[in-house]
C-alpha cells in the first residue's frame, strides 16, 4: 500500500500547485487522527501518516513513499445553522449558550448566526436547540467546512453549577469529570437544564 506523510512544504523553487500529482478527500474524523487509510482522488488506496501538525487542512501536502504530492482536500460537514429572530433577548441567547455549553458541543458565530456540529445527531440536537430557543428561531442543517469548528474546543476544564444535582461523563479524549447542574431561571420562569417550557 502507498503511503503519504506530510504535511510538506513545496519543493524549493516551486509552487504548490506544480508539485501536485493527485489528491486526498479527508472527513473531519479522518484530519484529526495521526494515521488513518484512505483513496486518492483517482482510487489509489493510500495510508496517511500526520506528523508535526495537529490536524490536517485543506491545502495541506502530502508526500507519498514513490515521492509524489497529493494535496488534501476536506470533505464538507453538516452543522445545525440558528437565525435568531429580531429582539430575542439577552437572556434568550444567554440561556441558549450555557445550555449547548453544558453538552459541551462545539459552537461558533459568524454573521449573526450560530453553528453548532451536527455530529450525525442532526434531528435530536435540533431538538434540544428548539427547546432553548424562542418560537420565531430557525433552525436548519447545512453543509460547512470541517475547519468551521477550529478552535472552539474545550476539554480541558472543570466547573459546578451549585445545585447539588451531578453527573459525570467522558469526552472519549482520556478527559473526565462530575459536575452539578442547577438549571436556570429565564425571564422569570426556572427551567431544568436540559430545556424546558418556553413562552417566546
Amino acid at each position: 500500500m502507498l503511503v503519504a506523510r506530510g504535511p510538506v512544504e513545496p519543493e524549493a523553487g516551486g509552487d504548490a500547485d506544480s508539485a501536485v500529482d493527485g489528491g486526498v478527500v479527508v472527513d473531519d474524523t479522518q484530519r484529526r487522527r495521526s494515521r488513518f487509510r484512505t483513496r486518492t482522488t483517482t482510487g489509489e488506496e493510500v495510508g496517511v501518516v500526520v506528523e508535526d501538525a495537529p490536524v490536517l487542512a485543506p491545502g495541506d501536502l502530502l508526500r507519498t513513499d514513490d515521492g509524489r504530492h497529493l494535496v488534501v482536500e476536506l470533505e464538507p460537514t453538516e452543522a445545525l445553522v440558528v437565525e435568531l429572530p429580531a429582539g430575542a433577548t439577552p437572556a434568550r441567547m444567554v440561556a441558549g449558550g450555557h445550555a449547548i455549553g453544558n453538552k459541551h458541543w462545539d459552537l461558533v458565530v459568524r454573521d449573526g448566526r450560530v453553528y453548532v456540529p451536527a455530529a450525525g445527531e442532526a434531528d435530536h440536537r435540533r431538538a434540544f436547540l428548539e427547546s432553548w430557543l424562542p418560537a420565531a428561531a430557525e433552525v436548519r442543517v447545512e453543509p460547512v467546512e470541517p475547519t468551521t469548528f477550529d478552535g472552539s474546543h474545550h476539554n480541558d476544564h472543570s466547573h459546578g453549577h451549585g445545585d447539588g444535582s451531578t453527573h459525570s461523563h467522558a469526552h472519549g479524549d482520556g478527559h473526565n469529570h462530575t459536575h452539578d447542574h442547577a438549571g436556570l431561571t429565564v425571564d422569570g420562569v426556572r427551567r431544568a437544564a436540559g430545556g424546558g417550557d418556553d413562552d417566546e
